[in-house]
Parts: C-alpha cells; structure tokens; sequence
C-alpha cells in the first residue's frame, strides 16, 4: 500500500478556484485502477491550506496516475494561486511483526 500526501497553501482569493479544480481530480481518482481511497482536509488554523490524503495499491499504478491528465491539471496551477510550492510525500505501509 502506497500512500501520497499533497499539501498546498492557497491564496485566500484563489480557494474557490482551487477547490473546483481540487474536486474534478478527486472526482476522476476512482475511476484509475489501483486506487484505494482519497480524502482532502483544510488546516482547521489555516483554511487555506490544503491536503490531500490518497492511497494506491501499489508505486506501479501509483506512478500511472501521477502521470495522468488529471494529475498534471492540478499540479500545472498557476503559480499565482498558491502561496508558496506544493509539498508531496510518499509513503509506503510496512509490516510489523
């Protein structure tokens, strides 16, 4: 299991935008196979800043949908929406015994 956190500040006159650009993606996430779940929270002391918690099957089918249209759309933003760069982390499940 493949987790993936995006994390974006967004100008305070840019949120609506962002969101409706923000829920296309989501809404598209489904639709690729190895998708598992997706959830977007907004910083309860900065409504603002935005992030995005997905999880995938595996890196393989992970790395098709970061190659995807709907991916690029949201990462292509204009700068001028966002307060500073986005923030990805990847994170992979491990077993513990």
């Amino acid at each position: 299991m493949l987790t993936f956190g995006l994390n974006y500040d967004v100008k305070p006159e840019h949120v609506e935008e962002f969101l409706k650009i923000t829920r296309q993606v989501l809404n598209a996430m489904p639709s690729f196979e190895g998708h598992v779940h997706t959830v977007m929270y907004s910083d309860i002391d900065k409504p603002n800043s935005f992030m995005i918690y997905s999880e995938w099957e595996s890196n393989e089918v992970f790395k098709g949908f970061i190659g995807s249209k709907a991916f690029k759309d949201v990462q292509n933003m204009s700068s001028d929406m966002l307060e500073n760069r986005p923030r990805h982390k990847v994170y992979e499940a491990k077993k513990m015994h």
